[in-house]
């Protein structure tokens, strides 16, 4: 048996030659038209992220109540929040993990009992996050921030167990904790907290090496709320705010100022224009 293979006449080359030509225009409109849709595409989402980013970040002032009267705490938190704070930072220590020893849950439940709408959020500068979770809870905190130094291979347990409780969840760096550290754990957090001071003492010098952290958690997370504490007052707010910063903690600058709203309504003008400006 054998095949026999008869060349091709010119009416069939010429035939095959048009098979090719159509097979080869239609596959590069094809490429062409999904490109288009794909660009097309890509534009469309970009400007929902941007128009979400507009809608849904926003500026948040805490001024810290460290360095107020504590003796007059109820007084000193209502006269921030009638000045136009968002919410309260109550900053938490155990005398371990930081130097320095200020209250606990129930200072903090007392607190509450006085001002039961504010938005109170506990900066946990303690060794042992886990361990004040329900009593924080208990009290009336709606954002439990914890160091992620002492408990760094249980984050995500402590992350779940606040998250349990009902309570928001921040992860707070201390100026030597790198990006690298936090970056898996970042998904678990509603608020990330770049200190800009070493934690334990209000009054310090604003450290502007951490704004390269705010920058990577902008840019890799557009709608994550990013808080910044330590040393943030009128002369330092604009690099927060152009790094990325949306909550915005202040102590000294707002609690020491004769005009605490002016301070207040300047700190938060220049983070919603750099907010705006992102989503030009």
């Amino acid at each position: 048996f054998t095949l026999v293979h008869n060349a091709p006449t010119a009416n069939e080359r010429t035939l095959s030659q048009s098979i090719k030509t159509e097979h080869s225009f239609f596959c590069n409109f094809s490429c062409q038209f999904v490109n288009v849709i794909t660009k097309s595409k890509v534009t469309h989402i970009s400007r929902l992220v941007k128009k979400t980013m507009e809608n849904k970040l926003k500026c948040k002032i805490g001024p810290s109540v460290l360095n107020s009267d504590l003796s007059q705490l109820y007084l000193e938190s209502q006269k921030l929040l009638d000045n136009g704070a968002d919410y309260l930072h109550l900053d938490v220590m155990d005398g371990n993990f930081v130097p320095n020893l200020t209250f606990g849950h129930p200072v903090v439940k007392c607190l509450r009992k006085k001002i039961p709408t504010a938005f109170f959020e506990t900066h946990m500068m303690v060794q042992n996050p886990e361990q004040w979770i329900e009593p924080m809870n208990n009290a009336g905190v709606n954002l439990y921030t914890f160091h992620i130094e002492p408990v760094i291979n249980d984050v995500i347990k402590v992350c779940r167990k606040i998250r349990e409780s009902g309570m928001r969840v921040g992860l707070a760096l201390k100026p030597g904790t790198g990006i690298e550290d936090v970056r898996c754990y970042i998904d678990h957090a509603d608020v990330i907290l770049v200190m800009t001071v070493e934690p334990g003492f209000g009054g310090q010098k604003f450290l502007s090496e951490m704004m390269p952290k705010v920058q990577w958690l902008r840019h890799n997370y557009p709608l994550l709320d990013i808080e910044v504490d330590g040393g943030v007052g009128l002369n330092t707010i604009t690099a927060c705010a152009e790094a990325g910063a949306n909550m915005i903690v202040s102590g000294t600058a707002i609690i020491d100022s004769i005009d605490q709203a002016a301070v207040m309504a300047s700190l938060r003008e220049t983070v919603e224009s750099s907010i705006h400006k992102c989503n030009v």
